[in-house]
């Protein structure tokens, strides 16, 4: 189920990029880039919506994914 960036606190959806961006897996290869400009690339995919918040109601597990390739 998506959840609209919107719908969250500024405080709740910046939380949430930052977990996201900060997993394991997240690396953006050789160059090195500010955990502040990894936060604001998802938020413009967020409000672009090439990305969605998505909701597991059975596992109660939040994610960012890419739009169309859940």
């Amino acid at each position: 189920m998506h959840i609209p960036h919107t719908q969250l606190s500024e405080t709740a959806l910046h939380g949430l990029i930052r977990d996201f961006v900060t997993r394991d897996g997240t690396d953006y290869g050789e160059h090195e880039v500010s955990l502040e400009s990894k936060i604001a690339d998802v938020r413009r995919q967020l409000e672009r919506k090439e990305a969605a918040i998505d909701y597991d109601p059975e596992t109660q597990s939040v994610d960012i994914v890419p739009v169309g390739r859940e």
